[in-house]
């Protein structure tokens, strides 16, 4: 089991995010992601968050949000549980990242960008500004073929309309 922070920081009308362009054997290769990464021995949600945003992009947090917990459930790497946030302030220069590249991305193009199936799920979740929520995505090899929000399950379809699929839920 892996615990993991994924951040998406926003300024105005813009997200800032990673293309993972430049690790060997990522299994997010050429996906576009938020900032985050694997906890540290005795570190908290909070304590892993503030670290990764720090050491990938150089900015230092003053306002985020604790949005969520995603488990990924896989039949080719172990089970994850990411702790999701959002930020809406920080203070530093940016630098560059050894993982990918940094860019800041207008919020209506993400959905077009290639993200996993499961983040387009939890990024309309971040929109709708959902309360804290439990996220379950099941996948099998990259599919994605279920998913439940607060323990509602539901199989995936792929392709599907998330906000219709949502109301149903």
């Amino acid at each position: 089991m892996i615990n993991t922070t994924l951040c998406y920081i926003q300024q105005g009308k813009q997200c800032l995010m990673l293309h993972r362009v430049k690790k060997e054997h990522d299994l997010n290769h050429d996906k576009w992601i938020g900032i985050g990464g694997k906890f540290e021995d005795k570190e908290s949600p909070e304590e892993c968050l503030l670290r990764e945003v720090q050491e990938e992009t150089g900015l230092i947090l003053t306002s985020y949000r604790y949005r969520g917990i995603v488990t990924f459930v896989s039949d080719l790497w172990p089970r994850e549980y990411m702790h999701l946030f959002t930020a809406d302030a920080f203070e530093g220069e940016m630098v560059s990242c050894d993982e990918g590249d940094l860019e800041w991305v207008d919020l209506d193009r993400i959905p077009n960008l290639p993200i996993w199936e499961g983040d387009q799920v939890f990024l309309r979740l971040l929109a709708d500004e959902a309360p804290f929520f439990s996220l379950k995505l099941e996948y099998q090899g990259e599919r994605l073929v279920a998913v439940a929000v607060n323990g509602n399950r539901q199989e995936w379809v792929s392709g599907s309309n998330v906000g219709e699929y949502l109301q149903k839920m």
